[in-house]
């Protein structure tokens, strides 16, 4: 994450894809795509942040940060078509 906090994108992002084929937890799992969806939302992808966001869900419902970040992007991609 230390990538990540220091806006060092592209490497946080190959950080989080070694540890997704890396980590065994699930819990632990779950967060990686979290995260992954921080970084794209960040960087306004919001669609591919989503997708993201839902494989966090898949691996735990019980997430309440990605359902939160999914509303907030589903909130401002509404108030940008208007």
């Amino acid at each position: 994450m230390s990538a990540q906090s220091e806006g060092e994108y592209a490497e946080a992002l190959q950080n989080y894809y070694e540890a997704m084929r890396l980590e065994i937890d699930p819990y632990d799992r779950s967060y990686i795509p979290y995260n992954i969806g921080l970084i794209h939302t960040s960087n306004g992808e919001h669609a591919k942040a989503l997708e993201y966001y839902f494989q966090a869900l898949e691996r735990n419902p019980s997430l309440p940060q990605a359902f939160n970040n999914m509303a907030v992007i589903c909130h401002y991609v509404r108030l940008s078509i208007l």
